[in-house]
């Protein structure tokens, strides 16, 4: 029996908000960018021992696959540290309803896709004022997300999969990230749990999510898997119960019921 494509994508947004989860709790023995940076390198190590030729292979597209994930990673705990995580949740889903949209050529998938946004407005409740940079950050990081759906889809596509992709973009986020991190992560080197839970954060945040990514964007559509998407601030609130004890209101119980309702009713094309 063929595991199915959704099923890549629920592993990888359980995983989504678990690294979150514990880079929140590091940010008071280590400054943000500094788990920003851990996450990225240590991601990066388990790559190249696991898909070494792969690092000879890079393109302008991995490339720049590369630089929005460095650009992503940190811009999304910049905003995390000042925001609350379902806040940037919501913000991060604004522009990927756009994609999604894009592939939303019949009536029933265009109930299911404004089913899915509701539901992610009534899960967040996300309030646009506050902390202005932490907004600006989670803007730019929402902007980043929906470029890396387009870039790692491309890659997906490509003969023999994305992983070898993604383990050469994940070894250019590691270079592109040494200026911003390095400073921010030094104390990490002098305290081993520190060390061992940030790399923790990019085993969680970074290879297991994006190569289940990968796994289900070989088989879906990229509108499709821009609608799935909307699973990721559910996700959260499940994650923030189980780990955080933060326990959903009636209004976010609702809004998690109308996700999971658009994504069941959306059909891929043809």
């Amino acid at each position: 029996m063929r595991f199915p494509p959704s099923g890549f994508f629920v592993g990888s947004a359980v995983f989504h908000y678990l690294g979150p989860a514990l880079a929140v709790l590091l940010f008071a023995r280590l400054e943000p960018l500094g788990v920003a940076a851990l996450r990225i390198w240590g991601a990066a190590v388990v790559f190249a021992a696991w898909r070494r030729p792969a690092l000879r292979r890079i393109d302008r597209t991995t490339a720049a696959w590369g630089a929005v994930l460095a650009a992503m990673n940190t811009t999304f705990y910049l905003a995390i540290d000042r925001l609350p995580l379902g806040t940037v949740a919501a913000i991060e889903f604004l522009p990927v309803v756009a994609l999604a949209t894009l592939g939303a050529r019949t009536a029933r998938n265009v109930l299911a896709l404004i089913s899915a946004v509701g539901g992610v407005a009534l899960l967040t409740d996300a309030e646009l004022a506050g902390e202005p940079v932490g907004l600006a950050f989670a803007f730019a990081n929402a902007g980043l997300f929906a470029v890396y759906i387009v870039l790692a889809h491309r890659m997906a596509r490509r003969p023999g999969g994305g992983v070898d992709g993604l383990a050469a973009a994940m070894a250019t986020a590691a270079v592109l990230v040494v200026p911003v991190g390095t400073v921010p992560a030094v104390p990490a080197a002098s305290d081993p749990a520190v060390l061992a839970a940030g790399i923790g954060v990019g085993i969680c945040s970074s290879v297991i999510p994006y190569v289940l990514d990968q796994l289900a964007m070989e088989r879906l559509p990229r509108a499709t898997y821009a609608l799935m998407t909307s699973l990721l601030p559910t996700t959260a609130a499940v994650t923030g119960a189980l780990v955080l004890g933060q326990f959903p209101t009636a209004a976010e119980a609702a809004g998690v019921a109308l996700v999971i309702a658009g994504v069941a009713s959306h059909r891929v094309p043809g």
